[in-house]
């Protein structure tokens, strides 16, 4: 125990998952945010500081790391598989429900980039979120293909619940460098200076528990991990944070968008400056607005007066 938080570990899909419980100084049973990083991050990059945002503002947050990666148990090391991920939040919220001084009924789900794609999807395949905040989502590089049936988000909650998520070889890509500063001689999985930048001189500081390198699998499913097919099922508050300037390949802003307008459910879109990392990057102004907006969301969806 520290003075703003506990370690906490909870099970999920074999291993423990590792992080920290933050409790708000308020008594009586209290809102929660589930909060993870994005891709190969781990809790002290930044996500706990928008932690610490919102405990103040008398929010309780479980925020952990992924399987894989930081504190939290799994093999193969530094494997994203975003099903796997998802299913994470899933574990998560399990557990967050069986907490004592939790509002069962207003736990939200938070996050950046990668993650805040998995958010959309279990926001919307699982039902149980109150909320969802998705921060610079990396939604994809296309739009999702037309379903007019609903049955490929039939198949994506199929697969979310039970499926198998195994990848062969063909469906791997690494493992090579999160990011690299010689694309010729050394590839990376993220290409762009300014990833580079944020992991080298900021994110992966000593002490985060962060390695650069990195392997992802995206196995071959029924429905396409794509959370422009879940989006149009959203119906709990969203907010969504968009980078108009968004440099980063996987994270295109006409597709985060798109994925916005379909969403049925009570929607807020907040346009921020500073592209992909910009609100990654604490002490800032860009955290400020970021952080002051996220946390007024959560107070006027979460709390009961």
């Amino acid at each position: 125990m520290t003075d703003s938080f506990e370690i906490v570990e909870f099970p999920s899909q074999g291993v423990m998952l590792r992080g920290r419980l933050y409790r708000p100084s308020t008594t009586g049973s209290v809102p929660a945010v589930i909060m993870a990083h994005g891709t190969s991050a781990t809790i002290t990059m930044t996500t706990d500081r928008y932690a610490e945002v919102f405990q103040a503002a008398g929010l309780a947050v479980l925020l952990y790391d992924h399987r894989n990666f930081g504190a939290s148990g799994g093999e193969p090391r530094q494997e994203i598989n975003p099903w796997i991920q998802a299913r994470g939040y899933r574990d998560a919220m399990t557990f967050l429900e069986s907490v004592p001084g939790i509002d069962r009924e207003a736990i939200a789900i938070w996050g950046d980039s990668y993650s805040a794609s998995e958010a959309i999807v279990v926001g919307a395949a699982d039902g149980h979120p109150a909320a969802v905040i998705a921060q610079v989502p990396a939604i994809g590089r296309e739009l999702p293909p037309s379903d007019p049936d609903d049955s490929l988000f039939a198949g994506l909650c199929d697969t979310l619940r039970d499926g198998s998520v195994d990848g062969g070889a063909d469906d791997i890509t690494g493992p090579l460098p999160v990011v690299s500063a010689d694309q010729l001689g050394t590839p990376s999985l993220l290409r762009q200076i300014q990833a580079y930048r944020w992991f080298i001189e900021y994110g992966g500081r000593h002490g985060t528990g962060w390695e650069n390198r990195v392997t992802r699998v995206v196995p071959p499913t029924p429905a396409p991990f794509h959370a422009g097919i879940a989006a149009p099922h959203l119906l709990c508050p969203v907010l969504m944070m968009i980078a108009p300037e968004d440099e980063m390949p996987g994270s295109v802003p006409e597709v985060a968008r798109a994925a916005f307008d379909s969403v049925p459910g009570p929607k807020e879109l907040v346009e921020v400056d500073g592209g992909h990392f910009g609100l990654l990057h604490h002490p800032s102004d860009l955290f400020d607005r970021a952080s002051t907006a996220q946390s007024d969301f959560l107070v006027r969806k979460l709390l009961r007066q």
